[in-house]
């Protein structure tokens, strides 16, 4: 087999994207739609995160009223180097800096503001990882259980991972309208999303977070316009072939065309929104969780 040159491709996409989710969080404390402690916060809770390789200076001149001059005096106050990260302070620079911007950074409020983000990606690459990290560590974001007609895999439970349903049951629920999107997916199974649960919880103010294949995603984005997609990346190809290989739940017949899909899937990487390289299952579900709050608040403005 002859893999995509994923390597070099996917850094330079991963940087790109890491420097506009900065340029988003920057814009979103300027316009108080998010705060500062917040910012501080999630950097020092994930240190993979956006927020951790955000310079402490450039935070500060993102606070409404502070100028350069003034940010230097104040960063010279609390002991903090200009090229400082916020994943670099010190204890003692955490608590000063925390301080600051709890007394002169503006106060944002919880809007409530709903959310819908897809994720999706190749086979392997740990959708289904991330999104149950996301399910157990993040409870205010929903997660949304699709219908499968594939068996359940070792560990997998009815109504929590998947809905296992019957080819018959599939075909009723399409008849009634009852999904958001359903794929053919592998050229083997089918998947679909029920429509129900999403759109009462999005009635209700609350974040959701689909974690579908990539034809469910192009499916989602036309019914649902202000949807934002999320491509999840391996960090090689290598990596993706050892993880599909290593799970060992595919024949090699199943392996060889999922591989085979996989190297098709990678190319629609340009339809999505945004890019997260999934190394860290921890550190992907936390920025995962970030771009939704991030989002979240650029819609609060009617912003893209």
């Amino acid at each position: 087999m002859n893999p995509p040159e994923v390597d070099r491709a996917a850094a330079s996409r991963a940087a790109v994207a890491a420097r506009r989710a900065r340029a988003a969080v920057k814009n979103a404390v300027n316009e108080r739609r998010l705060s500062a402690v917040s910012v501080l916060d999630t950097a020092l809770t994930s240190t993979e995160s956006i927020e951790a390789t955000l310079r402490v200076r450039d935070l500060l001149l993102s606070i409404p009223g502070l100028g350069p001059i003034r940010v230097d005096r104040i960063m010279t106050r609390l002991e903090i180097a200009s090229s400082k990260r916020l994943s670099g302070l010190g204890v003692h620079q955490q608590e000063r800096l925390r301080e600051f911007l709890v007394k002169r950074a503006p106060v944002v409020e919880n809007t409530g503001l709903s959310r819908l983000v897809v994720l999706a990606g190749p086979t392997a690459v740990g959708k289904g990882t991330v999104s149950t990290y996301i399910r157990e560590n993040y409870p205010e974001v929903l997660l949304s259980v699709s219908a499968t007609t594939r068996a359940p895999r070792p560990g997998e439970i009815d109504g929590v991972s998947y809905y296992f349903v019957s080819d018959e049951e599939f075909d009723r629920m399409i008849e009634a309208g009852e999904f958001l999107e359903w794929a053919v997916v592998h050229n083997k199974s089918r998947y679909g999303t029920p429509r129900t649960p999403i759109d009462a919880a999005l009635a209700a103010g609350k974040s959701v977070l689909l974690e579908i294949d990539i034809q469910g995603a192009r499916q989602v984005k036309q019914a649902m316009p202000a949807a934002t997609l999320v491509f999840l990346l391996p960090p090689t190809w290598e990596e993706l072939v050892r993880r599909l290989i290593g799970r060992g739940t595919e024949t090699l017949e199943e392996q060889e065309r999922r591989l085979t899909t996989a190297r098709v899937e990678l190319a629609a990487q340009d339809e999505f929104d945004y890019r997260v390289v999934n190394r860290d299952v921890r550190a992907a579900a936390a920025e995962v969780v970030e771009l939704m709050q991030i989002q979240k608040a650029t819609d609060l403005h009617g912003k893209e």
